[in-house]
């Protein structure tokens, strides 16, 4: 087994590593910042550094825990823990003081720490000022331990309570080894680890078949990280796949089925009927261009992708758009919004035996108001089934029942918690009421039913079903089509309470699902510091402000980092008519370290973006 490398910085007598040294297969490497003179004269440590050396042990005086790399050889470094218990700059220093001297301390090791090592920092009560701390300090009078932690890179992965009396042997010393110890009672132990670092964008473009020939658009860079990232393919762990996997198994028992994503292009052509255009992510082709391979993401061959069907503006009684396969009306293409309009287009076309479930399934775009549940992307998962008239009640209840069942089987290998899953009538909610997912799903055609579903406090409505008569298929059939949100059914079932940690690159989430199984998730970036910023301006006159491509904007710039968006005022100019609009925005990552200064560069960054895109005056 590999020997794991200990560095214990600060040390006052040596009685915290001493009771680590006789660890099997640890390599402890101790130091403290005075001279061996000034230390060894305190009471017990000039025993415990004898035991030190004793176990073989490295001792090494006069460290500043602030330049470490200066004393190892780059290969004397990577160590795969740094503890630093009860950092403190000396006698009266204010807190501004002890940030610094953490600040430094964490860029520092950052240098001479494995990749996947820890920092553990010990603070006393108050003093790191996260939720755990209690009571909890007002943030300004804390340490901000976490916040002073991010500008170099580190999360925090953990913390626990510092317990010195289950530590053999140790003796809390004051700063210096002054008469005064520090306070251990109710201290924590903050376990410290990188972060994967902020993502920097670069242009992607994505090259498709389109009516048999090859064209190439530019990703929209909001969109960058999210484009075929594959998680619904054969190999992928994630919980959406599983989730996916279980209700196709589950209503394969109940109807026959057929899977059909194979052939679903990612480019819809025209309108679609009562969708507000400021909702999609319009695309500009370019025939015969073939993106560099450097440029393509990861796995960008599943992405070329035949297009069989042509959307166009022409729209039967239903609402939906005619399909006629190679015949352009419009040039103007989006990122597909939603798979409805496929599974329409395969009923049209008549090859749609009655009684056959067929499954649609894959990732769908949309620009929406930045807010927990609202997704730009999400993976949608739709049932389409034509029935006799007169049985599509008995066909909605049976496929629910199905949706249920699986959706429970799920649940029963999680920590138990409450779940309910529920169906209403969507004519029992006003417009107004639906929200997120189920608000953008009534834009698309008229809905009849919402699938709910709550767990514990959190809810949301994860799914819609509707009913439709096509003429062109047969009079005597109706046409049931349910539309999943598997996103937000994995939210609520492994406990993530935000969206965008589905779709991190961090490998600690994707270590948490095993192929083809649910668990609850455990964050490892707790109490992630936020941000708060506002912005004002004036709008353009007579211009009506478009709040969608304003939240997309701080989307872009901000790499998802923007959690909330607040108008906190409004005014009109008397006299001139002239409107400014004020928000306060908030700034947070849920998996990654996010100092002040990168948000600093963000909000100067949307600031001017703002300024030219939407043709504001800032104020």
């Amino acid at each position: 087994a590999a020997v794991r490398r200990v560095l214990l910085l600060g040390e006052g007598n040596f009685s915290f590593a001493a009771s680590l040294c006789g660890a099997a297969g640890t390599c402890v490497l101790a130091t403290c910042y005075e001279s061996e003179e000034e230390v060894s004269g305190r009471g017990g440590a000039a025993e415990n550094i004898r035991r030190l050396r004793e176990a073989g042990a490295e001792v090494l005086f006069s460290v500043d825990c602030t330049k470490l790399k200066e004393y190892f050889l780059p290969e004397k470094r990577a160590f795969d823990c740094i503890y630093f218990n009860f950092p403190h700059c000396g006698r009266k220093a204010g807190v501004v003081k002890n940030r610094e001297l953490l600040a430094r301390f964490f860029r520092s090791s950052a240098e001479v720490l494995a990749e996947e090592g820890e920092v553990h920092v010990a603070l006393c009560n108050g003093q790191g000022g996260t939720p755990a701390d209690q009571p909890r300090r007002e943030w300004h009078n804390s340490w901000q331990v976490v916040a002073v932690a991010a500008g170099a890179g580190f999360i925090l992965s953990n913390v626990h309570p510092f317990e010195a009396e289950t530590i053999h042997g140790y003796q809390c010393t004051g700063y210096r080894s002054q008469d005064k110890s520090f306070c251990v009672k109710g201290a924590l132990n903050h376990i410290f680890t990188r972060s994967t670092p902020l993502p920097c964008f670069k242009p992607v473009s994505c090259e498709l078949e389109l009516e048999r020939r090859k064209v190439s658009f530019q990703v929209p860079q909001v969109l960058v990280d999210k484009i075929n990232r594959g998680f619904l393919e054969l190999n992928s762990n994630h919980p959406v796949r599983t989730i996916k996997e279980k209700l196709t198994a589950e209503l394969s028992e109940a109807f026959p089925l057929q899977d059909i994503d194979c052939c679903l292009s990612l480019l819809h052509q025209g309108h679609l009927n009562g969708l507000c255009p400021s909702n999609v992510f319009w695309i500009t082709l370019s025939p015969e261009e073939t993106p560099s391979t450097e440029e393509m993401p990861i796995g960008l061959p599943n992405a070329v992708l035949s297009s069989h069907v042509d959307f166009c503006r022409d729209r039967d009684k239903n609402g939906w758009v005619k399909v006629q396969e190679g015949h352009h009306t419009s040039k103007q293409y989006c990122l597909r919004p939603s798979l409805l309009p496929y599974a329409q287009a395969i009923i049209q076309r008549g090859a749609f035996p009655p009684g056959t479930l067929h499954v649609l399934s894959g990732p769908v775009f949309r620009q929406c108001l930045i807010s927990p549940y609202s997704m730009p992307v999400f993976h949608e998962m739709v049932f389409v089934c034509a029935v006799n008239r007169g049985t599509e009640n008995s066909c909605i209840q049976m496929l629910v029942k199905n949706i249920k069942s699986s959706i429970q089987a799920l649940h029963q290998t999680l920590p138990s918690f409450k779940l309910k899953i529920s169906l209403e009538e969507a004519t029992s909610f006003e417009t107004a009421e639906l929200k997120d997912f189920a608000a953008f799903e009534s834009q698309l055609s008229k809905t009849e039913y919402l699938i709910s579903m709550e767990v514990e406090t959190s809810g949301s409505c994860v799914g819609v079903i509707r009913t439709d008569h096509y003429q062109l298929v047969s009079s005597e059939l109706v046409v049931v089509l349910a539309s999943l949100n598997l996103d937000l059914l994995a939210m609520l079932l492994c406990g993530i309470a935000d969206w965008r940690m589905l779709w991190t690159s961090d490998t600690r989430f994707f270590h948490q699902f095993p192929r083809g199984e649910l668990r609850l998730f455990k964050s490892f970036s707790l109490y992630p510091p936020s941000y708060v910023h506002d912005i004002s301006f004036w709008l353009p006159d007579g211009e009506q402000f478009d709040e969608v491509a304003f939240h997309t904007i701080a989307r872009q710039v901000s790499g998802e980092m923007v959690v909330s968006i607040q108008l906190l005022d409004s005014f009109q100019q008397p006299g001139t008519g002239r409107k400014s609009l004020c928000y306060r925005l908030t700034f947070q990552s849920c998996d990654k370290a996010l100092s002040c200064q990168e948000v600093a560069e963000m909000q100067l960054l949307l600031r001017e973006e703002i300024k030219q895109r939407l043709a504001v005056t800032l104020r």
